[in-house]
């Protein structure tokens, strides 16, 4: 049996430290093992079910890629749960709030501990790309 609970948002311009536990796409949620289920900021993957919402970039990836891409990120599968969460041990990243992203979900950017932006490594896999409309992170290289 396993428990989800609801996540709490973080409060825009607050920094928080989020492990990741489980990922669902390739722009989240990231469920964190210290509550919050990140939105990665300033990104956009596909839906899970292989759709593009009509008003965000649409990546040539599917949804899978996107998210096996996020999984490989923080280290690879540990496992799934039924509602279809990759279960992950990924490191520990530092996240800057800019709020809600809608229900349970914060949005946020994260660094790795190397300093690495999480949403430039995302747009570096090729399996999501930059949604200009919320992109306020770094010039990704």
């Amino acid at each position: 049996m396993f428990l989800i609970f609801a996540a709490a948002v973080v409060s825009a311009g607050q920094t928080f430290t989020c492990t990741p536990t489980h990922v669902y796409d390739g722009d989240g949620p990231v469920w964190c093992a210290e509550g919050p289920h990140i939105r990665i900021g300033g990104i956009a993957a596909r839906e899970m079910d292989g759709t593009c919402r009509s008003n965000q970039p649409c990546p040539r990836a599917s949804a899978i890629e996107a998210r096996d891409a996020l999984v490989r990120l923080f280290g690879g599968p540990r496992g799934t749960i039924p509602t279809g969460h990759v279960i992950v041990a990924g490191p520990r990243l530092t996240c800057q709030s800019e709020g809600s992203a809608g229900g349970s979900r914060t949005a946020a950017w994260c660094r790795f501990p190397s300093g690495t932006d999480l949403s430039c490594a995302m747009i570096k896999t090729g399996t999501a790309l930059r949604w200009d409309r919320y992109w306020q992170g770094p010039a990704c290289r």
